[in-house]
């Protein structure tokens, strides 16, 4: 049974990928480019309507979007691979709560810095979104930072939630490398490479970011 997913390197479907490779799943990976426009070609517009990637075929055929609605559906799918907590436990009630989080306050203001024309006229007006956008961003992963218990962000559990956090930090054209660099999130940074070097999630993270 094989899982597809549609996306592209260095997108939001590093989280699609790293959640399959961590449960042990059968996958292969469709390339959509953001370069060329192919999200909003009609072959994957007929996919996924919203004309955004990452996107995943079931075994079944149905297909899924949202990346917070995948994992999820990922761990279910895959219970022996615990990329959740419990079900009805503390943890699994925090899990779910960082994961709408991130799916909600910061995941949204992506694309509004890295397309901040698509809102607004370009020149100035593109560009005071575009820093807006970016402050929000910010503002958020500092709220994430301080909720890390470390080595996990649920303590020693490894969790879903660790994938999802991690990506954003690769996010440098986004958020800006400086700020990343900056001291200002050193827990989440330090939970991104311990996650690089997560047994099945090396080659997908080396994949995406390399040496990054």
């Amino acid at each position: 049974m094989t899982y597809t997913i549609y996306g592209m390197l260095r997108s939001g479907a590093f989280s699609t990928e790293a959640a399959l490779a961590e449960a042990g799943a059968d996958y292969t990976f469709e390339n959509i480019s953001l370069d060329k426009n192919e999200q909003k070609g009609a072959a994957y517009l007929a996919l996924n309507p919203s004309g955004k990637i990452p996107a995943l075929r079931l075994p079944e055929g149905a297909v899924v979007t949202e990346s917070l609605a995948i994992l999820l559906i990922v761990a279910e799918r895959f219970p022996e691979a615990q990329l959740l907590p419990p079900e009805r436990s503390a943890a699994r009630a925090q899990a779910l709560r960082w994961l709408a989080f991130m799916a909600c306050e910061i995941y949204p203001f992506v694309e509004i810095s890295d397309y901040p024309e698509r809102f607004v006229a370009a020149g100035e007006q593109a560009e005071a979104l575009r820093e807006k956008a970016r402050a929000r961003i910010r503002s958020n992963l500092l709220v994430i930072e301080r909720e890390i218990a470390e080595p996990w962000f649920l303590k020693d559990k490894f969790s879903v939630l660790d994938i999802y956090a991690a990506m954003f930090t690769r996010w440098r054209g986004t958020i800006g490398k400086a700020w990343l660099s900056s001291g200002h999130i050193p827990k989440l940074l330090a939970l991104a490479d311990r996650l690089s070097t997560r047994e099945r999630i090396a080659p997908v993270w080396q994949r995406h970011y390399g040496k990054d």
